[in-house]
């Protein structure tokens, strides 16, 4: 079996690991582990796994201990639960970020504009990166993460595009907003269309002041935009309507150092409506956690743990 902390077997070995940590754990939990691992020989191999994840991950180890000092046995098991997954993907988190290598890159808070060759303006947000792939015939741009607002300049016979995860948005003469963010991708326009093309889907034509997402499954319908919502970031705002949570903590992370890891799926569809300043986006977890019935566990200065309140 693989060795990857996505793996289905190992996710449910690491869920056994922390249950059988827990102070509550009886034999009841211990008989129903050895029934699990006998049933198949990689689960043995899946087991083995998660405690090497858990020795590797030894910089919340002293969190640990408070937690199972004092947390609720739930909460504490979905705590545990999450800081193991994340030493399975620890290592290769910054590898798995795109844009190591850009032509342009944002960091942490910070808003750059940048002028391309051809004359055409592009104004990058929080912790975003892109690369410019311009020839005699084309001008594209990559969006590796994060987030853009481009003015195309006019320039017949040669198609301006910009690429993102499987998609590409051809300007029609126009200014429009690219997101890049949790594998999903948002076309915003602000002037005149744009032309979106996603996995085998047939083209989608984006009119001013409309918009449209796609992701890995294609293109979904195109809606009305708010462009006012859409265009915060370039005023230093970050505004949800109706988000996901885990929607919300993967754009926070794009305003903060470090992981923000969500340890229950059940919660993550939660919608949240908020504004924060993007330059004092510190609090903005916590006054998250305020307004819904989930805690924010700040194990290191970066990685904070959301769970829910019991």
């Amino acid at each position: 079996m693989g060795q990857d902390a996505t793996d289905p077997v190992v996710l449910e070995a690491l869920e056994w690991f922390v249950r059988l940590r827990d102070h509550s754990a009886g034999d009841h939990d211990r008989r129903a582990f050895q029934a699990w691992i006998d049933a198949d020989p990689s689960y043995a191999a899946a087991w083995a796994h998660a405690e090497a994840l858990w020795k590797r991950f030894d910089i919340v180890q002293p969190e640990m201990q408070r937690l199972r000092r004092r947390s609720p046995p739930v909460s504490r098991r979905r705590v545990l639960g999450g800081i193991v997954l994340l030493a399975g993907a620890g290592t290769a988190y910054g590898l798995s970020r795109g844009g190591l290598f850009a032509d342009h890159a944002t960091d942490i808070g910070e808003r750059r504009s940048v002028l391309l060759p051809d004359g055409s303006g592009v104004e990058l947000g929080s912790y975003s990166a892109l690369s410019l792939d311009f020839t005699q015939n084309a001008r594209k741009v990559v969006l590796h993460r994060g987030e853009a607002f481009f003015d195309v300049a006019a320039e017949a016979g040669r198609s301006f595009v910009v690429a993102a995860a499987n998609g590409l948005t051809e300007a029609l003469g126009t200014r429009f907003d690219v997101k890049y963010v949790d594998d999903l991708v948002t076309v915003t326009v602000s002037d005149h269309a744009v032309l979106v093309r996603a996995a085998a889907a047939a083209p989608v034509r984006v009119e001013r002041d409309w918009q449209v997402s796609y992701d890995h499954a294609g293109p979904g319908q195109v809606s009305e935009a708010d462009l006012a919502v859409s265009g915060a970031w370039r005023q230093d705002r970050i505004v949800f309507q109706d988000v996901p949570l885990r929607r919300v903590l993967a754009e926070l992370e794009r305003y903060r150092r470090g992981r923000i890891i969500l340890t229950d799926s059940r919660i993550g569809e939660t919608p949240v409506t908020a504004i924060f300043d993007a330059r004092q986006s510190g609090d903005a977890l916590q006054v998250i956690a305020d307004a819904l019935p989930i805690r924010v566990l700040q194990a290191s200065p970066y990685l904070a743990i959301v769970y829910p309140a019991r």
